[in-house]
């Protein structure tokens, strides 16, 4: 039998399971808020491989070994931060946001949290946030559309639209069936095949090219700065500007909408606890292993004088060398899931924002909850399309697709998820501020050059959306009786250890 076509029978095998559990989870799905939020049942092993699956996306087996390919472990903030930033949103954000989006109108949607916590009768938070939500997922989507063909094009010499196509087609027949339900239990596959992916890849590597000693050796010979946090030119206004670049990601997870809406999703806020160290370890695992495949594929490369074309690829290069074509298969089925663990999910949120958000605003009378389904399975569709025609001609990599869209997210709503969930005194101009100061920030950030505008757009987007948050409502503040209850009330559900969870998936 033929290397490729083992290679094709495990990516057979793999396109067969995801397209399995989508139709189970089509059997357990009832209703708009069934479709939308899983009824609010994830137990918290399901909850937090969900989210650091369709967290990751394809840039956690191409695009940050590739990183760590060409400039060494000053890469690797990027991958500290987002371990601080994950534990301390589990930890602080995860068991608050679950009590409160229950007690505050049952919101299921970040949009209609919003704005039902902050009592906006205007409506007009609901609706910027919603645009902003399909601004940047177009764009993230895009990015895994990307992500899905360029692996095809290394993994098998393949046409680049095509393989795009195929990706998006499978992962839309789970989606528009399954909807939440679908993409969080293919989610909790996909994302143990990434972290056996990247357990397996880097020690097979480090194996073939002599052992722990012998990589160490002949990848400082090659690259001596790879293994100095700093670059190999200490610690200058430069690499501050890289390092805290790199930390700022972590400030992101505050408001990312795909991975929040799990926290949304537990059967009970006190699960967070468990599902914080189920999802941390995984993360931990999961960045450590790309971290290293990045290294020693220098060492691998190098030593078996490889023409590299593109970084990107240098997972996808050691598994089909090292590994039988079958396990490679299930490898390179791995890069498949990072990639379409995150697509789904955020094709959900852009769902869920049409539908719930834009929709319910419009017309004064919602449809039946069979015809919001049918639309929100509509959604879905049209999203995708928009997405794939962007990505018929990718203009940037996969890593620099992803980071925009996360400063998005991260400067636009993380302030307002914060403030919200812990300051009484947020109001709705004081939100609706925040998230238009943070992004306009990083679209004009993003776009200057030199200096300090080298630093990630993230971070000044974040603070100059705090600080707009806290003046402008301290400003408009004034106190509402119903808006103190609530949140008294999500303060003691996160606190009571009694009441009885909802059933699980």
């Amino acid at each position: 039998m033929s290397d490729q076509l083992w290679l094709y029978i495990a990516l057979g095998a793999y396109f067969a399971a995801m397209i399995l559990l989508g139709y189970l989870a089509y059997r357990r799905t009832t209703g708009h808020e069934g479709y939308m939020l899983g009824n609010r049942g994830l137990p918290p092993a399901v909850a937090a491989l969900s989210a650091g699956a369709s967290d990751m996306s394809g840039w956690l087996i191409m695009g940050l070994p590739g990183a760590i390919y060409l400039a060494g472990l000053i890469e690797a903030w990027i991958a500290i931060g987002l371990t601080l930033g994950a534990y301390i949103n589990w930890l602080v954000v995860a068991p608050r946001l679950r009590a409160y989006t229950e007690v505050s109108r049952n919101s299921i949607t970040i949009p209609s949290f919003f704005e039902n916590r902050l009592r906006d009768r205007s409506r007009s938070l609901r609706i910027v946030s919603s645009i902003i939500i399909l601004v940047f997922f177009t764009l993230y989507v895009s990015s895994g559309m990307v992500a899905g063909g360029v692996f095809f094009e290394s993994a098998f010499g393949g046409d680049y639209v095509w393989g795009m196509l195929l990706v998006t087609a499978v992962t839309l027949a789970y989606t528009l069936f399954g909807g939440f339900l679908g993409a969080s239990l293919t989610d909790v596959v996909q994302g143990l095949m990434m972290v056996v992916a990247l357990i397996v890849v880097p020690v097979a590597a480090v194996i073939a090219v002599g052992g722990p000693g012998e990589a160490y050796t002949l990848i400082s010979s090659l690259e001596p700065a790879h293994f100095d946090f700093f670059g190999g030119t200490g610690l200058t206004s430069v690499t501050l500007i890289g390092v805290l670049s790199g930390l700022a990601w972590g400030l992101g997870y505050l408001g990312q909408p795909h991975v929040i809406v799990r926290f949304m999703a537990l059967r009970h806020p006190r699960e967070a606890k468990s599902a914080r160290r189920i999802g941390i370890t995984w993360q931990i695992v999961s960045l450590s292993g790309a971290v290293i495949a990045g290294l020693v594929g220098v060492a691998y490369v190098a030593q078996n004088n490889i023409d590299l074309g593109d970084p990107e690829t240098v997972v996808l290069l050691m598994s089909q060398a090292l590994l039988h074509p079958l396990v490679a298969g299930f490898v390179l089925a791995a890069v498949l899931a990072a990639v379409m663990s995150t697509f789904s999910s955020q094709l959900i949120v852009c769902s869920s924002a049409l539908v719930e958000d834009v929709l319910k605003v419009v017309r004064k009378n919602p449809p039946a909850e069979r015809t919001l389904v049918t639309l929100g399975r509509v959604c879905v569709l049209v999203v995708a399309l928009i997405a794939a025609v962007l990505a018929l001609n990718p203009q940037d990599s996969i890593l620099g697709l992803v980071s925009f869209a996360w400063a998005g997210f991260g400067a636009a709503f993380g302030p307002v998820v914060l403030l919200s969930l812990f300051w009484r005194k947020l109001t709705h101009w004081g939100a609706l501020a925040a998230m238009v100061v943070g992004t306009v920030t990083v679209f004009t950030w993003s776009e200057a050059e030199g200096g300090i505008f080298d630093l990630y757009e993230l971070l000044p987007g974040f603070l100059f959306a705090v600080i707009t948050a806290v003046v402008v409502s301290l400003i408009t503040y004034t106190r509402n009786e119903d808006i103190e209850a609530e949140f008294d009330a999500a303060v003691a559900l996160v606190r009571d250890e009694t009441a009885p969870e909802r059933a699980g998936v």
